[in-house]
């Protein structure tokens, strides 16, 4: 008995989060007791999301509060501790934070090994035997644990749905079958899955077959690479040996042009000298001739001055009076001159040739960028069929038109818990990533608005209710919505009004490859509304959200 009681204080003495007796106990306001480490941990945690909530009755705070030591609680622990309660046996394998609990269990529940799709219960390993011993329950379905299975009964007739209804694509119970559905295309979910499961094979090998030709244009585009790489390396080798090529004539004509010049001085020159030996000569003599004539002059007596002059030797003639004349020349300015010539002609010659050769180098483009569409014709070459993804649709969003349109409906919807779903914000995607060239139509209602079309890489946030969640507000996503009678674009959270003929169905236009993304207003005629030109690092997947009760968007058939 004593033992009983010991066990009893155990259980409820230990923190629940990390099993063992309370080690500084703190209390919440719902009232539970943890370890004041466990909870601190578990609400860092949660620290991104701005809310804290208990791990055991999942109550919400905000803000984090404030907890302080529960001292008559830990006093309490202590005591108990010295009559034997110790830290709680690891084969005990009690549920968690975030562990499917035994259905079967009282009291403390176990962490629940398998989940039975017939009994839509949840057993540990101790109430599994039955299932794994006992003939009756050997065609049951097991599958690993869920907290969902209770979203396969129907919440109107309380009876498991194991039919589908093909019209309102929603699982239903045989009841509903025969009721509000009696009309409706309805089969059994297995034969819906067989179906889905052969459309599943089918994609997966259209999928199969697109990565095999990507691959090969992979492989092309890195063979292009390369040979591009080795062009643009010769290319560069064979320009530079041409232009050092044509610097080495430059330097020969150069030197070419300064020998003349030197050799053309050297022999003016010494003409130049030869002549002014001559001259000086001339003038010696000249000068001599003068003395002569001077004492002959100078002489007093009459008959001696008459006996000299007869001896007198005549005056030669000038020597530069007739064969040499100074002519009025630049010397070698014109040689400066003409080499300026020279230099002007070789620049026009440069510039020419460089706005030619540029021309060229900017032409070489391997990947030749193609038009974009102007007409709806056009448009329609590249339209894309949109199916939604119903796994990652909010459970308040309704499917229907084979996947197609999209409704907000005011109960949840029954679909299976799955990671890629919007779990907040009432959004979602298609099932097929967008590369290359695409286009497809969405019709909303332009009366009620409310509807985001958009577009966003796969890794966009679903769980919770934050930005990075929402179509628009962050790196990953674009998108345009549709207010009735007006239109805002969103991405990054940065806001765009855009201006544009309101009309109920808008188009989308991707050029994956060019970074192009546009949305139209479509009508009798095509209106571009706005136009996105960026890089694109991932594939894209078409979305769409709806924010107003009623609203309703339908990816249009365009073939």
């Amino acid at each position: 008995m004593a033992q009983q009681e010991v066990q009893l204080d155990r259980e409820r003495f230990c923190c629940p989060i990390c099993l063992d007796p309370l080690k500084d106990p703190v209390t919440t306001v719902c009232g539970h007791s943890f370890c004041k480490s466990c909870i601190n941990t578990h609400w860092d945690q949660g620290e991104e999301r701005g809310s804290y909530s208990c791990p055991q009755c999942r109550q919400f705070f905000t803000p984090r509060p404030v907890l302080e030591k529960n001292t008559m609680l830990a006093d309490l622990v202590e005591e108990l501790k010295k009559t034997g309660l110790q830290a709680a046996p690891a084969d005990h394998c009690y549920a968690g934070p975030g562990d499917v609990v035994c259905d079967f269990c009282t009291g403390r529940k176990l962490k629940a090994l398998k989940s039975c799709l017939n009994c839509l219960v949840s057993y540990c390993e101790k109430h599994l035997q039955p299932h794994l011993q006992l003939a009756p329950f050997k065609r049951h379905k097991l599958v690993e644990p869920s907290e969902k299975l209770q979203e396969n009964i129907c919440s109107r007739h309380d009876e498991v749905m194991k039919m589908f209804c093909r019209t309102d694509q929603q699982c239903i119970c045989y009841l509903c079958s025969v009721d509000e559905h009696k009309d409706h295309d309805t089969v059994s979910a297995a034969a819906e899955r067989t179906e889905r499961q052969r459309e599943l094979g089918l994609r997966r090998q259209t999928i199969q077959q697109r990565v095999q030709d990507t691959e090969k244009d992979l492989k092309l585009l890195q063979q292009e690479e390369e040979a591009l790489n080795g062009s643009a390396d010769k290319a560069a080798e064979d320009s530079e040996e041409i232009f050092t090529e044509m610097i080495r004539l430059l330097e020969k004509r150069s030197s070419d042009v300064k020998q003349q010049i030197r050799s053309q001085q050297e022999t003016e020159v010494s003409r130049v000298r030869e002549l002014q030996e001559r001259l000086e000569q001339e003038i010696t003599e000249l000068k001599r001739k003068d003395q002569e004539l001077k004492q002959l002059s100078d002489t007093e007596d009459h008959n001696q001055f008459l006996h000299n002059y007869p001896s007198l030797s005549p005056l030669s003639g000038s020597t530069h009076s007739s064969s040499f004349r100074i002519r009025p020349l630049r010397h070698f300015e014109d040689v400066t001159a003409a080499v300026s010539q020279v230099r002007g002609r070789l620049q026009d010659i440069l510039r020419e040739t460089e706005t030619e050769i540029l021309q060229i180098v900017s032409q070489v483009d391997v990947l030749l960028p193609q038009p974009e569409p102007e007409t709806r014709a056009d448009f329609l070459r590249y339209s894309q069929e949109i199916k939604l993804d119903p796994n990652t649709a909010n459970n308040r969003l309704l499917l229907s038109e084979g996947n197609r349109k999209v409704t907000w409906m005011s109960v949840e919807q029954s679909y299976y818990n799955h990671p890629d779903r919007f779990t907040y914000w009432l959004q979602v995607l298609s099932r097929e990533s967008l590369t290359g060239r695409c286009y497809w139509e969405v019709e909303v209602e332009v009366e009620v608005g409310g509807v985001r079309v958009a577009v966003t890489y796969k890794n966009i946030s679903r769980a919770g209710g934050s930005h990075e969640c929402l179509f628009g507000h962050n790196d990953k996503s674009w998108s345009l919505v549709c207010g009735g009678n007006s239109y805002i674009f969103y991405h990054n959270s940065i806001r765009t009004r855009v201006s544009g003929p309101v009309s109920s169905r808008v188009g989308v236009y991707l050029d994956h490859s060019a970074g192009v993304l546009s949305f139209y207003s479509v009508s009798d005629t095509m209106t571009l509304l706005h136009r996105v030109q960026t890089t694109f690092t991932q594939p894209l997947y078409a979305g769409v959200g709806v924010y107003r009760y009623g609203s309703t968007a339908e990816f249009c058939k365009l073939k």
